[in-house]
């Protein structure tokens, strides 16, 4: 298989990660699952809850160490050159996505769902292959990987909207409402035969990822791995099915997404990768390491509330906002991590 230096870590640093972030989120999306399966309802305002905890509780700060996780990478010190690059590259492309919110918000909306679609099932995938235990090599190649990449991305972006369409709809009404009165443009994703055309198809590129994975995996003596894929896509696959979206995209984001990229991030650091190796997952070393430029994004949302003419006080109306400041962070966030992708070569051709 491809080079993945992550994945040269000790299996001791490996196994604290799914010990430490691993089965704590399998655990908390399976209880929550089962909740909601059995009947749970909570009110409208509990939705919001995991959104409002993510400013501080990993959903924000997971992105905000990317100036120091490039240098860490390539063994470089973050001071100037590093730290400029990730800067500029956050005000380019930060600010030219901001100018779309403001020229075509339709259009910088659909942008946002696809780009989290790709961000996220690289996530998971990444996870795959830098978090099993050694000697298993899975998923093997690029072509595996790909799928297993957009099946994984197009659960929590799509199953919400198959499931749930009228929360969907309104989220997505309310995040283009900020700036556009009119939000007619957003209507085809939820109409019916869309989302039976585009349900029989997710559901067929799992099936074919699955498929391959597993005759991949049986071929490699990897089926312990492929087991947890599946068993990873079969409870995402049903938690965003009966988890109201709000809630689910974000006990997702805090509990599923971040943490993992958090574990990928503390491997990059060689003091942190020691605490690792003994068992442990130095998080205080993280936040302080995230604590200012979380502080500079969440003023960056005070000014987005200060010139988006359409935010209000609701719930709906601040998590648009939020929203929209995480779209903006995110796409140079993904620019940063397909670098770390390419780098610890996630996509090396199969060997």
């Amino acid at each position: 298989m491809g080079d993945v230096r992550v994945v040269g870590v000790s299996e001791a640093a490996r196994r604290t990660v799914r010990r430490r972030v691993l089965w704590p989120s399998w655990g908390l999306i399976s209880v929550a699952a089962l909740l909601f399966a059995a009947g749970l309802e909570v009110p409208g305002w509990a939705e919001y809850a995991p959104f409002a905890l993510s400013f501080v509780l990993f959903g924000l700060p997971h992105g905000a160490l990317d100036h120091l996780a490039v240098p860490r990478l390539l063994g470089r010190e973050p001071w100037p050159w590093p730290v400029l690059a990730v800067g500029l590259l956050y005000l380019v492309l930060g600010g030219l996505y901001l100018a779309l919110w403001f020229v075509s918000p339709v259009a910088a909306f659909a942008f946002f769902i696809s780009l989290t679609w790709f961000h996220w099932g690289g996530g998971d995938l990444h996870a795959l292959v830098a978090f099993v235990p050694e000697g298993l090599a899975y998923p093997a190649d690029r072509t595996h990987r790909a799928l297993v990449a957009v099946a994984r991305g197009g659960l929590p972006m799509l199953v919400p909207l198959l499931a749930h369409p009228e929360s969907y709809r309104a989220v997505a009404e309310s995040t283009v409402g900020l700036i556009l009165d009119d939000a007619s443009g957003l209507s085809w994703p939820f109409a019916p035969g869309f989302r039976l055309y585009a349900g029989v198809s997710f559901a067929l590129l799992v099936a074919v990822a699955l498929a391959y994975g597993y005759v991949s995996a049986k071929g490699r003596g990897s089926l312990a791995a492929w087991r947890v894929d599946a068993a990873e896509t079969a409870l995402l696959a049903a938690y965003f099915a009966l988890v109201p979206p709000v809630l689910a995209v974000g006990l997702y984001f805090c509990l599923w997404h971040a943490p993992r990229h958090i574990a990928r991030l503390v491997l990059l650091d060689g003091a942190s990768a020691v605490a690792l190796e003994g068992g442990r997952l130095p998080l205080a070393r993280f936040f302080r390491d995230a604590a200012p430029l979380t502080l500079a994004a969440l003023a960056l949302l005070l000014g987005l509330y200060a010139t988006l003419p359409g935010t209000g006080t609701s719930a709906a109306a601040l998590l648009a906002l939020y929203l929209v400041l995480i779209s903006v962070l995110t796409l140079p966030h993904v620019v940063v991590v397909s670098f770390m992708d390419l780098e610890q070569g996630l996509w090396s051709r199969e060997t």
